[in-house]
């Protein structure tokens, strides 16, 4: 017996990395998937992969005509919608506040910011008449503190979306819909190349090679994968989280508590050899 047995869920940015490997995990625990994505191939493929437990809608998640049409598909093919995971996401413009575009701000924040607030809002009448449903939104520990992306919109935009996930869940939680966030950290996958400019096809190659880039950047010594997002997101979907709402779940490996222990023995070291003192 899976654990999503008998749930239906929506699933963006489901073409490549974190999505497309939540997907298939929510298939594999019982439940209905309408992935969404703006790749069609990926996305066929993904649905042909899963069979009838999974559908594919091609979606600008930026756009509010084709997020309602998403939800709507849920609904008309599966009668319901119990998780919505606004996965979503992208790149945004490096580099210091001086050098910033406009135009690719703005671009930036529909992405990662309306995108969460277009699904929340399209989902939430249906959730409310069921009177029970989970929303789980993608942040990031860059949301949580500053220097942790390459990107000070990507930041921004993160801490947005944290916050408008508590705010949201203080609202929806009434009518018995859980809302929560997952912040993960150093996460194998395609994004980071894509920001520094590589194609998505091209970044999505070089996640393999950026488990070994991540493995030291945390006290845990590997790189985060895919798994341990979408792993995160069964939890959050069943109803083995059924008092948790208003809570952003921290995935990192624990390189947010401070610095790795190693790393502050070795400044201990060279403050004792600067202060002539014998270093045993």
């Amino acid at each position: 017996m899976g654990r999503l047995d008998g749930k239906v869920a929506v699933i963006t940015g489901a073409t490549s990395g974190i999505g497309w490997r939540t997907a298939e995990i929510f298939a594999a625990e019982g439940a209905k998937v309408v992935a969404a994505g703006r790749r069609a191939a990926e996305g066929e493929a993904l649905a042909a992969r899963l069979g009838a437990n999974c559908i594919f809608r091609q979606t600008d998640v930026t756009q509010e005509d084709q997020m309602h049409a998403l939800i709507a598909t849920a609904i008309d093919r599966f009668g319901r919608i119990d998780c919505l995971f606004n996965n979503a996401g992208g790149p945004a413009q490096t580099g210091g506040i001086e050098g910033l575009d406009v135009a690719q701000f703005d671009t930036a924040m529909a992405t990662l910011v309306r995108s969460v607030m277009l699904g929340m809002k399209h989902a939430a009448p249906h959730m409310r008449r069921q009177g029970s449903g989970s929303i789980i939104n993608n942040g990031s520990i860059a949301g949580h503190l500053a220097g942790y992306s390459s990107s000070v919109v990507y930041g921004a935009a993160k801490a947005a979306v944290i916050h408008l996930t508590t705010c949201v869940a203080m609202e929806l939680g009434e009518a018995g819909v859980r809302v929560n966030s997952i912040s993960p950290g150093a996460i194998a996958t395609g994004i980071l190349a894509k920001a520094m400019g590589l194609s998505a096809e091209a970044a999505d190659a070089k996640a393999e090679m950026l488990r070994g880039v991540f493995k030291s950047a945390q006290p845990i010594p590997r790189a985060g994968i895919p798994d341990d997002i979408a792993y995160a997101a069964v939890f959050l979907a069943s109803d083995e989280s059924s008092f948790i709402n208003g809570t952003d779940l921290v995935i990192d490996g624990g390189v947010i508590g401070g610095r790795n222990w190693s790393q502050q023995q070795q400044g201990y070291v060279g403050l004792r050899k600067a202060l002539g003192q014998e270093v045993g």
